[in-house]
């Protein structure tokens, strides 16, 4: 059987093995050799005589399988020599020099040991620190291999490499560890202890044949769900060494080559999010995403006013170039600060629009990555699965809603991140490292988004609740790890967020809550129905079912639904898919709202979200987005469907499987995010024409003022370098001595009329001199400059008569805009 596997690899053997199989060794050696002629036999008898005296004399304690990678020299001479003197020690040639990884492949599949070492011809470890790998091993059950380590702090370097190999050493290390094997301080020490059949498995199922191999082994452990631990060694540096400088750089392409797939997957990822938003892109500057309403403008002013206030060095909480002169209070504005202070030298270098633009793309396929590296290290053995998984989560519907127009509810890579340190928690590992890491993640996550972040708090802790239900022995271990680790978290990340927060809540311009009325929440209908950018979907239908088309949070659509429900009934017996399954059902009825229509049947019945709308923080949640927690709670039940289905041996059984989820997510198909033709900033504007009248900090008033029905006038100033400041805005902030949250500025007499003729509500009125008083009080409150009135304005004809009668006085055109120049008050 072996002699088959290594000669359709291009390798014979030669040697006497038992005649029992794998496992009637207690001890196989591994030891790749090319190129080894002069080392090799001391090497050889150096490990014989330590094998002999501390594993034993007998044929099946122990033997040696050297590996003979193409050498051109007498390296396999060497070995059969030593072979002919001991038995226990075999010959393994391939027919070419492949690699290191190639070799060991060779000589792990010979093997026959109930444990396999491998180790280094130069004997850079020397033999008798097996001792101590062996120790670890035989104090822990539970582990399943033991690698030496020259990073660890216990480890002796009795002679250290040239300084530029530490050098380099140090940099693949760092590499190896950000994108391979987390976790892991040392993956390239050549002396590693594995239990046999694992061995024979792992090395199985590798291809590099370079250096990289380690990883590949240890990244097959960690998908196993086996336990590896690192044990200080002995290391020396040895003359002669096989490792070259260039070898460095095929390691590099071999992690490359072995996280092929992942890279594949964040590929289609960017693919699909770039194909989302390909109308944007191919216009940044004369399109904008139809129906993002005014919400692209107010994104755009956001990234362009932080950055502004960086590269003047004011302070990134607040400003008043909109509301002229209360300011706002950004803190209490979503700005993603977490994204918008270090994307500063993108926006100042190509303007807020590319960023904008740049966020969603690559925020949407992050986020799809992120939950596909959650789901795939965690959950599934099948890449694939996992990335339909990651794709669900990112590019469910009510996703690509929040897409046109709510970068800090589609932008959520970080959220799986903290999951999984939320997970290691409760494994209590390492419980300070990962409770200051998980601080520092949710501290980073509250500059990118809260209430996305209270939403998955919730998500996490119904899935706890109902976790720990059904397997309370897990939740019992769990409790007390999970409970200090996150006081360390609040330990670490209230001092980052305590002063935005309290300037968030107490700071100028501060308001307690956004009320939104009983209306907020999902109809039944809109669980079942298609969102308006489905394949299958009717923006009509999903119109009267959603408050706008950006808040479209269900719309799963019945199919998906009926999957997900037979998924968690055809996997009920595992705890993990019933919390998921019941978790997903408890968000999708508080969506519900306060009330719940029943339409069939004509009536209104009290929904769960009446009893928590009042809570603290809850009282701002529109509660149709609690829905969006189902989006990846779906993706992970298909990912586990899939796992499952492709394990299947019958072809007819994988296929059902395979249609049944084409039959869910077909329908859900995002289509492209429609665009239109972007209204042009007035020449009077670019051409910097306002200077004279804004002078002294005097603000500009654009007609009509810019609210959250009409806020052009916000790109007016973010596309042309904030050379004024607003009076009204797009924004929230405070109204009333209470404080309550609205949309935009407090209203007065001046802005609410040109709104409302703006929008054909009222016509032209009757001036009065009360309302000529109440006029110039307004301006006089805005500190105005100038009032400009675009010629293209719709209802511009009435707009210009009225305030004109207002103000006393005619106006001028200054290129292609009416102005009114406001004396000083």
């Amino acid at each position: 059987m072996q002699n088959g596997i290594l000669g359709a690899r291009g390798a014979t053997i030669t040697g006497k093995p038992t005649d029992q199989g794998p496992g009637s060794v207690g001890l196989s050696v591994v030891i790749p050799a090319y190129r080894e002629e002069e080392r090799l036999a001391p090497t050889l008898k150096v490990v014989r005589e330590y094998l002999d005296t501390h594993v034993g004399l007998d044929r099946a304690d122990w033997e040696v399988v050297v590996v003979d990678d193409g050498s051109p020299d007498r390296t396999a001479a060497v070995a059969l020599e030593a072979g002919l003197d001991e038995p226990r020690i075999r010959l393994v040639q391939s027919d070419g020099n492949r690699g290191k990884g190639s070799a060991l492949r060779l000589g792990v599949a010979a093997s026959l040991g109930r444990r396999v070492l491998i180790m280094d011809a130069d004997l850079a470890t020397p033999i008798e620190e097996l001792a101590k790998l062996e120790q670890t091993l035989a104090e822990d059950g539970h582990l399943d291999a033991a690698i030496g380590s020259r990073a660890h702090r216990d480890s002796a370097i009795e002679r250290q490499q040239s300084v530029l190999r530490e050098v380099l050493g140090w940099v693949g290390n760092r590499v190896i560890r950000l994108v391979a094997v987390r976790g892991i301080r040392d993956t390239q020490c050549g002396f590693k202890l594995f239990d046999g059949d694992q061995a024979r498995a792992a090395f199985g199922a590798a291809r590099l044949d370079g250096w990289a191999i380690d990883v590949e082994i240890l990244q097959y452990y960690r998908r196993k769900g086996w336990p590896v631990a690192e044990v200080p060694v002995r290391w020396a540096h040895q003359d002669g060494s096989k490792v070259q400088l260039l070898d460095y750089l095929r390691t590099l392409v071999e992690l490359m080559r072995l996280n092929a797939g992942g890279i594949a997957v964040a590929t289609l990822y960017l693919l699909g999010s770039l194909f989302l938003y390909k109308g944007l892109w191919s216009d940044l500057d004369g399109s904008i995403l139809a129906h993002s309403l005014q919400d692209q403008n107010q994104w755009e002013w956001f990234f362009g006013v932080t950055a502004d206030n960086i590269s003047h060095l004011r302070n990134p909480l607040f400003t008043d170039f909109q509301n002229m002169p209360d300011g706002v209070n950004l803190m209490g504005n979503t700005v993603m600060l977490g994204l918008s202070v270090p994307l500063t030298p993108v926006t100042l270098l190509f303007g807020p629009t590319f960023t904008l633009a740049l966020v969603f793309a690559l925020g949407i396929a992050a986020t799809a990555w992120s939950w596909y590296w959650l789901i795939h290290r965690r959950l599934t053995e099948s890449r694939w699965a996992a990335a339909a998984g990651g794709a669900l989560a990112a590019f469910a519907p009510p996703m690509i809603s929040h897409a046109n127009a709510h970068p800090n509810f589609v932008v959520l890579f970080m959220i799986p991140v903290i999951i999984d340190r939320a997970l290691r928690l409760c494994e209590g590992k390492n419980i300070v490292r990962d409770g200051v890491l998980l601080g520092l993640f949710s501290a980073y996550q509250v500059f990118l988004g809260e209430e996305p972040f209270l939403l998955a708090a919730m998500g996490m802790a119904m899935f706890a609740v109902v976790y720990a239900l059904y397997d309370r022995d897990s939740a019992r271990r769990s409790a007390a790890p999970l409970g200090l680790g996150l006081l360390i978290a609040l330990a670490v990340s209230v001092p980052l967020v305590i002063f935005p927060l309290y300037w968030q809540f107490f700071g100028p311009q501060s308001y307690h809550s956004v009320l939104h009325g009983d209306s907020a929440g999902n109809p039944l209908r809109a669980l079942t129905e298609y969102s308006a950018r489905s394949l299958f979907g009717d923006a009509e239908t999903a119109s009267r079912l959603s408050l706008n088309t950006t808040e479209q949070n269900a719309f799963y659509g019945w199919p998906l639904l009926a999957l997900a429900t037979g998924i968690t009934l055809w996997m009920w017996r595992r705890p993990l898919v019933r919390a998921l399954g019941l978790a997903a059902l408890a968000a999708a009825v508080l969506s519900l709202g306060p009330s719940v229509e029943i339409e069939k049947f004509g009536i209104t019945v009290p929904g769960p979200w009446r009893v928590v709308r009042h809570l603290p923080l809850l009282e701002s949640v529109i509660e149709g987005r609690v829905a969006m927690i189902c989006a990846p709670v779906f993706g992970i039940l298909i990912a586990l469907a899939l796992d499952r289905i492709i394990g299947f041996r019958a072809r007819e059984h994988r296929w059902v499987g395979y249609l049944a989820v084409a039959a869910a997510i077909i329908p859900i198909l995002p289509l492209p995010l429609v665009t239109e033709e972007r209204e042009p900033v007035p020449a009077f504007i670019t051409q910097g024409l306002y200077e004279d009248y804004v002078m002294d900090g005097r603000s500009l008033v654009a007609v009509p003022l810019p609210d959250p029905r009409d806020a052009a006038a916000l790109h007016w100033q973010s596309s042309t370098g904030f050379g004024f400041k607003l009076a009204g805005g797009y924004f929230n902030g405070p109204d009333g001595a209470d404080r309550v949250g609205i949309y935009g500025a407090k209203p007065r007499m001046l802005d609410t009329l040109l709104a409302d003729m703006r929008w054909g509500t009222i016509p032209a009125p009757a001036v009065t001199d009360d309302m000529r008083d109440e006029a110039r009080r307004d301006l006089a409150a805005w500190n105005a400059g100038v009032l400009v009135l675009p010629v293209r304005q719709e209802r511009s004809a009435e707009l210009s008569g009225t305030i004109s009668e207002l103000l006393g006085k005619e106006p001028k055109q200054v290129a292609d805009c009416l102005i009114w120049h406001v004396e000083p008050f």
